[in-house]
């Protein structure tokens, strides 16, 4: 059965490390005949949650900012699947991504309950080192906590430079996850 599958992009690096990654999950994605969109968030004009709690009164437009986020919520709401990508910044995701996804909790906030739509989840994450466990934490929680599905995580250390992915055995992982959804 053919899925939507929103990548939400939280690189700033338009052709890295992260971006292969994205682009190698995608390509089995695609094979496996989902349809898949992609935000690369370093392009949209997308403002930090402001915690107001006043969202949800118009789920047509969940927030009460009106910025790029208004182009991801029908996406985000039809996804079976949401993947979130990032270079692992500090241990964690990038600022990019956070901020992002905070803004999802207008969605959330539609329901009663604050409760959040169920979807299937996949982390992709690029690094010059291996230190993943923060995120991985972080991740794990999330899925815990939004009743989420974990579909699954591909974590690509030792590359740094752009390019230094080519030919790393985690982007047939990459295409392997996308085409097993």
């Amino acid at each position: 059965m053919s899925k939507k599958i929103v990548i939400l992009n939280g690189s700033p690096r338009a052709k890295g490390n992260t971006a292969a990654l994205i682009q190698a999950f995608a390509e089995g994605a695609e094979a496996a005949g989902h349809e898949v969109t992609r935000f690369d968030l370093q392009k949209m004009n997308i403002h930090p949650c402001f915690g107001c709690c006043a969202g949800g009164k118009n789920p047509e437009s969940p927030c009460v900012q009106k910025d790029d986020m208004q182009i991801i919520y029908p996406a985000y709401k039809q996804a079976d699947v949401v993947c979130l990508a990032s270079p692992l910044y500090y241990w964690s995701i990038s600022g990019q991504l956070k901020c992002a996804f905070d803004r999802l909790f207008a969605v959330a906030e539609c329901n009663a309950g604050y409760k959040n739509p169920e979807k299937d989840c996949t982390l992709l994450m690029a690094a010059e080192g291996n230190g993943f466990e923060e995120t991985a934490y972080w991740y794990d929680n999330l899925m815990k906590h939004l009743g989420w599905t974990d579909r699954g995580k591909v974590l690509c250390g030792d590359v740094f430079g752009i390019g230094d992915i080519a030919g790393n055995p985690k982007l047939q992982e990459a295409y392997e996850l996308g085409k097993s959804l």
